[in-house]
């Protein structure tokens, strides 16, 4: 049976939001809200968080959860959590078959996200990555650029990842289903390895997103839309939106 794991990267000097990952959501810190809701995914078997500061590694610790310190240079996401996996893996002695990396700023997750993602890595053996999308729900998100959009082919393929507002309203894209990123990205083991080593890529710098340097290298990104809907966390005006939201929704926690 394959194993597969949840990663979740996090750390507390976010350009846009520091501290972000302790900020408290009914009461609760935001890393906590994303652990308890993955821990509950059907298709997950550990979930651990991989983060470079001592007090993300304390808070996991105290609510019983698992945490892997990591180091404090690394740029992106996924070289944090390719780290983290390595570190498991020698731990424990188990080879890990997927990884799904789930950001630390969706802490209105719910594990149905999670079987979404991963389903169509452990149904056909060419999807290296996939990565969970969701409609826009608003104009304001299509014009924020700390929300990544995403273009998709008829076959669910991803054509393009901007933080500009693809396709374009103003070209008569209003009939066109409008697509975000949802940061729940399930890789295989051995794809995360090798996507930490290619070369980082001039649209994946320009645009600062991960996910374009797979594509540059000629590799695909196979998208599930999600059921589900959520908000990410990147400024304090997202935290006081999802506080409120959160008050009409059930708490996973």
């Amino acid at each position: 049976m394959a194993k597969v794991i949840g990663i979740i990267p996090a750390r507390m000097s976010s350009t846009r939001f520091p501290g972000k990952p302790l900020a408290k959501i009914q009461g609760i810190p935001m890393i906590g809200h994303v652990y308890f809701g993955s821990k509950k995914s059907k298709s997950l078997a550990e979930v651990y968080v991989a983060t470079c500061d001592q007090k993300i590694f304390d808070y996991i610790e105290s609510i019983g959860g698992k945490a892997v310190m990591t180091a404090k240079s690394h740029e992106r996401a996924t070289d944090r959590t390719a780290e983290c996996l390595l570190k498991i893996e020698k731990q424990t002695g188990d080879k890990i078959d997927f990884v799904v990396m789930i950001q630390g700023d969706e802490p209105m997750i719910v594990p149905q996200m999670i079987d979404e993602a991963v389903q169509p890595l452990l149904e056909d053996d060419n999807i290296l990555v996939s990565n969970l999308v969701a409609p826009l729900l608003i104009r304001d998100e299509q014009n924020d650029p700390n929300e990544v959009k995403v273009v998709i082919d008829q076959q669910g393929y991803a054509l393009y990842f901007s933080r500009e507002p693809i396709p374009s309203w103003e070209k008569g894209g209003t009939n066109i289903l409008m697509l975000k990123q949802v940061c729940i990205i399930p890789f295989r083991r051995d794809f995360l390895i090798k996507f930490n080593q290619l070369t980082q890529t001039p649209l994946e710098i320009a645009e600062s997103i991960d996910m374009l340097r797979i594509l540059e290298h000629g590799y695909k990104v196979k998208t599930i839309l999600s059921k589900h809907k959520t908000y990410s966390v990147d400024t304090p005006e997202d935290l006081s939106r999802v506080e409120k939201l959160w008050k009409t929704q059930n708490s996973h926690a």
